[in-house]
């Protein structure tokens, strides 16, 4: 089982890095937030856009950074659009605790495609590359307009 969730966890890792869903700059996002990790380099540009009942109607992202950080900000763009932000929310606190080894005990069926990301606790060092794109979309649904960092 284990050997299955790493190669398929490869598979869409190397997929969306491959072919990024999303990697667009979105000029009527009414969020955006810079996110930078300062272990290993990589930067992202997350831009949404969330309307007046809180619905995230848009998400897109640019930037550089590993192929888990391109991977993990193109499954999230993909997940997030169309739930409320409190939806969101919910899944950024499960996916945290998941990614950083605090929840093992989480059914990861119901993380869906981002399942596969939760391999990436075995690596500590991976870990903020994974979640850069994460925090940055807390923040953007906290509406702050800052540089979030994964430190």
């Amino acid at each position: 089982m284990l050997d299955q969730i790493r190669d398929l966890y490869q598979e869409v890792v190397f997929d969306h890095n491959r072919n990024p869903r999303n990697f667009r700059v979105m000029e009527d996002a009414n969020r955006t937030i810079e996110g930078f990790n300062p272990l290993c380099g990589d930067r992202i540009t997350l831009y949404v856009k969330i309307d007046d009942a809180g619905i995230i109607r848009d998400i897109s992202f640019q930037g550089s950074g590993c192929a888990i950080s391109t991977a993990s900000a193109s499954l999230m763009t993909e997940i997030v659009r169309g739930m409320h932000e409190h939806e969101a929310h919910a899944l950024f606190q499960t996916f945290h605790r998941i990614a950083t080894g605090q929840d093992e005990a989480v059914n990861l069926e119901e993380l869906g495609k981002l399942a596969v990301l939760a391999g990436v606790r075995a690596y500590p060092a991976r870990v903020k590359c994974a979640t850069l794109a994460w925090h940055s979309l807390e923040a953007a649904l906290e509406n702050k307009e800052t540089t979030v960092t994964t430190e």
